[in-house]
């Protein structure tokens, strides 16, 4: 990890309790984490498949179930342009999440299908997320969604852009997914299981295309994963920690 990202907390979890009100009955998932995340760090968030790594995440952006509430502990975000902590777990209206959601905070879904409109071009999907946090329109937005498209290793981006989300790939989808999230400017980017619907080959893409984008766009990362290779291969070392992707305490 960088020393400035050892200096400056871009988000702190204290004793983070979230439950869900289930048929009648309460249900408590998320049970008192403690957790600081580093501004330009990639921290890795490791489970079995139901232990809650989404839930959690998902408290960060307001994106819980209608069900789902955070009962106690404190959320915090520090990454503001103005320098001013926004508490996380006080959010409650819609108005106040859209603040945060895509500019401050995006979010890489498990499937990308799911995450496109296939109702709408490749290019349309990426230019929405330009014009709404960059406020780019026209020609502009146009030229910066291209941009997008190439930087993610989309060949022939002119051709692409006018194409429907079913005309691409698995791993084309992902690229796309990860435009549409990087085409938003945020501070932190979630990475929700990235990797779980490619083959091993479009994996490695796709964590080498993570690792160019956290460089050329300073982005901080939390990486939610069930997968030993995928965080050796990209998430940093815990300080005091044995890595064991390079074999040494880091």
């Amino acid at each position: 990890m960088a020393e400035t990202a050892k200096q400056q907390v871009i988000l702190s979890s204290r004793a983070l309790n979230i439950k869900f009100n289930l048929r009648g009955k309460v249900l408590h998932a998320i049970r008192g984490i403690d957790l600081d995340l580093y501004k330009g760090e990639v921290l890795a968030v490791v489970g079995e498949s139901g232990s809650g790594k989404s839930v959690f995440t998902k408290a960060f952006m307001g994106l819980l179930d209608a069900n789902g509430y955070i009962s106690s502990g404190t959320l915090d975000y520090f990454g503001r342009d103005d320098g001013q902590p926004v508490r996380l777990s006080d959010v409650k209206k819609e108005k106040d999440w859209l603040r945060i959601r895509g500019h401050e905070i995006a979010m890489i879904m498990q499937d990308p299908m799911t995450s496109l409109n296939p109702l709408k071009t490749i290019g349309q999907q990426i230019m929405e997320a330009v014009a709404l946090h960059q406020g780019l329109k026209g020609r502009a937005a146009k030229e910066k969604t291209l941009e997008y498209l190439r930087d993610v290793g989309i060949a022939d981006a002119e051709t692409r852009f006018d194409q429907y989300p079913h005309e691409f790939s698995g791993g084309m989808r992902q690229r796309v997914v990860i435009a549409i999230a990087v085409a938003c400017n945020p501070q932190i980017l979630i990475c929700d299981e990235p990797t779980t619907a490619l083959d091993v080959t479009i994996q490695a893409q796709i964590l080498e295309l993570l690792k160019e984008m956290r460089v050329k766009y300073k982005l901080t990362i939390v990486l939610i994963t069930h997968d030993l290779g995928v965080v050796a291969n990209l998430a940093d070392p815990i300080p005091g920690r044995f890595c064991p992707a390079c074999r040494r305490w880091a």
